[in-house]
């Protein structure tokens, strides 16, 4: 039996998401500064090594992270964006094991849009964060979910697709449920 229900705390998941996700990369990747780890940029001084191995190492989008995560964790902003990200993971995961006390699985849709084409959205980074709004809150409460084809928009043929998530260890239930899905619907593409 389906129902429809409402998770409200949802709103807040992309938000808390990237605050969260753009600190932990700041965090993690400070390291790699060509001394013990990364691309060493042969150069003739420690801050032009610093800087010609950042500036080689890292893509456009993982200084983006960086900047904005070392951003939310100084000293001056931790409070406003870290701490407030985190509290609410803490709700956004009560809200979900809540549910999955109640029903064996969740399904939502993947994305909030249908699939684009590739590199279509590429020179907008916000449009493409905005496509991890049905996404990130598993990620923010640690538990499984299955991303699965169950059509094609018509027009276009691109895929649409379908998430499945589980309660934490139920793994078995929610790989289960998705193959039982693929063998039962057969997915054709629209000529």
């Amino acid at each position: 039996m389906w129902l429809q229900i409402s998770l409200p705390q949802l709103d807040l998941a992309l938000p808390a998401y990237y605050v969260l996700a753009v600190s932990e990369a700041s965090s993690n990747l400070a390291r790699y500064d060509g001394v013990r780890y990364g691309v060493r940029h042969p150069a003739a001084n420690l801050r032009s090594m610093y800087n010609g191995t950042r500036q080689e190492g890292f893509g456009e989008e993982m200084k983006r992270r960086i900047l904005m995560g070392t951003y939310a964790l100084s000293a001056g902003y931790y409070d406003a964006y870290y701490k407030k990200a985190q509290q609410v993971r803490t709700l956004v995961q009560q809200a979900l094991n809540s549910s999955l006390q109640q029903y064996d699985l969740l399904l939502s849709p993947v994305a909030p849009t249908t699939a684009f084409k590739i590199g279509e959205k590429s020179e907008d980074p916000l449009s493409m964060y905005k496509e991890d709004l049905m996404t990130v809150h598993l990620n923010l409460a640690g538990l499984p979910g299955i991303s699965i084809p169950c059509g094609y928009e018509s027009g276009t043929n691109l895929p649409v697709g379908l998430q499945l998530v589980a309660p934490a260890f139920g793994e078995e239930a929610l790989l289960a449920t998705a193959h039982i899905f693929e063998q039962t619907v057969r997915l054709q593409k629209a000529e």
